[in-house]
């Protein structure tokens, strides 16, 4: 038996002579040769307890095999774009809101390069961060001021602390939502400091629970958007002017989360109309705070919109060197904006464009992914269907579209599992026996991607 297994311990190929082989070389250019390294050397070591219980050596093709697997499964993201084929534009585990073109090309074109992000040129002394940022968001919106922070989580973070800190916050029951990830806006208020006041039920709220509510307590009225979900039927929540009106009579600010941070009108998308930032600051809003990376198209980041006093106290607040934003961020904004300056963000910025597909647009291209995948003998056919916007943004509203229903030769869940750790990663929806590839969230340069990783994944499962 020792013999035996000596014997195909010899055969065991040395890690040098994994890498060497012509089959690994796409691997070795994507992942590098460390991480490969660390692959064959995990591969290696597991074949090699399985020699010691009386197993027989794979063969060369057979370890390198086991090294691309191990390489999908332990890598399966590495710097790969994943096809978005699910139907829902704003996919907050995708990243939400893609970079249009040109914010990419921007972002590679100043990346290499030092920036002047925390640098007066004029005075030729420190000065603050990103101050152009802050002169466009108020150029397009109206603001007196603006900031901006990683998140908007932090931003409601930031404001309730430098604002209300160990005083009372009063905001409707029906407001008190929960965003991705199991955070509830209820957490994030008490972990600032603030003494949380609710009013109103979860169905109604009216004016006059907010005023029965004040105190000399109270240091601000929070209004929070329902961007997630909806409440129809026996229901009533207050505008903003009119919460405004309240809080003006008692010397309070409106601080007004809005979530999904609109600049268009939703409604021109065939949807419903989803309040905007610049209704949000017109309606009286002392504070306006929202996502850049929902309806506005951008990087991940928080905006805060407002009065230039408040505002002020946010930026001279030590929380804000916890949670300000990176240089990329800066120009991915800067670039995202220029596209509203610009008057094409319909055209420009994706999640625009894809909430504009008309089904004149859709249906050629499903056509022509179904016609491929026809032609290589797999059954592939266009059918109708409706596309989400996600991400916490307009809840319970779909868009028409066109859907390619493909069925697998084999179990449907088997093939999903196999088209997400593709290179590039293929998500999409699964219905009955069939797996629907929504085109309107598909970008439209990778749709003959698509269809060569439906098409590699069923040849290797023949």
């Amino acid at each position: 038996m020792a013999q035996e297994t000596n014997k195909e311990l010899r055969r065991l190929p040395s890690v040098e002579k994994v890498l060497v082989a012509e089959g690994l070389r796409a691997e070795i250019d994507r992942y590098s040769r460390a991480l490969v390294t660390w692959s064959a050397q995990e591969v290696l070591a597991r074949i090699r307890r399985l020699l010691h219980n009386g197993g027989t050596c794979p063969s060369l093709a057979e370890i390198i095999k086991q090294i691309k697997q191990h390489l999908s499964s332990e890598w399966p993201a590495f710097l790969s774009p994943v096809i978005n084929a699910t139907g829902v534009i704003l996919h907050t585990n995708l990243g939400r809101a893609p970079l249009s073109r040109q914010v990419a090309a921007i972002l590679a074109g100043l990346g290499g390069h030092y920036h002047a992000l925390e640098y007066d040129l004029a005075s030729g002394e420190r000065g603050t961060r990103a101050p152009e940022l802050e002169k466009m968001l108020c150029r397009l919106t109206g603001a007196e001021s603006s900031l901006v922070v990683n998140n908007n989580a932090a931003a409601v973070f930031l404001i309730l602390t430098a604002l209300a800190r160990d005083r009372e916050v009063i905001v409707s029951r029906g407001e008190l939502v929960q965003i991705g990830g199991g955070f509830r806006i209820p957490d994030i208020m008490r972990e600032s400091g603030v003494h949380l006041v609710e009013v109103g039920a979860t169905n109604k709220t009216f004016i006059k629970d907010y005023e029965q509510a004040i105190t000399d307590d109270t240091a601000l009225l929070f209004k929070v958007h329902q961007s997630n979900f909806v409440i129809r039927g026996f229901s009533h929540s207050v505008a903003t002017s009119e919460l405004k009106a309240l809080a003006a009579s008692y010397d309070l600010p409106l601080v007004y989360d809005l979530g999904s941070g609109a600049l268009l009108a939703s409604e021109d998308f065939r949807l419903e109309h989803e309040p905007t930032v610049q209704e949000a600051l017109a309606d009286g809003a002392d504070v306006v705070c929202f996502s850049g990376d929902k309806l506005l198209g951008g990087p991940q980041s928080g905006v805060i919109l407002g009065k230039k006093p408040y505002l002020d106290r946010l930026r001279n607040h030590p929380l804000l060197r916890t949670v300000r934003i990176d240089k990329m961020t800066v120009w991915a904004l800067e670039a995202s904006l220029l596209h509203y300056l610009r008057k094409e963000a319909e055209s420009e910025i994706p999640v625009w464009r894809m909430m504009g597909y008309g089904l004149q647009e859709l249906t050629p291209r499903a056509e022509a992914i179904a016609d491929k995948l026809t032609q290589a003998g797999i059954a592939a056919e266009v059918i109708e269907g409706t596309s989400m916007v996600g991400g916490g943004s307009l809840p319970d509203q779909t868009l028409p579209t066109k859907l390619v229903a493909i069925v697998p030769p084999y179990p449907l869940d088997d093939f999903a599992a196999r088209l997400r750790l593709a290179a590039p990663p293929v998500l999409g929806r699964t219905q009955d026996d069939r797996f629907l590839i929504d085109v309107r969230t598909v970008i439209p340069s990778l749709d003959d991607s698509l269809v060569a990783v439906i098409k590699g994944v069923l040849a290797k499962a023949q």
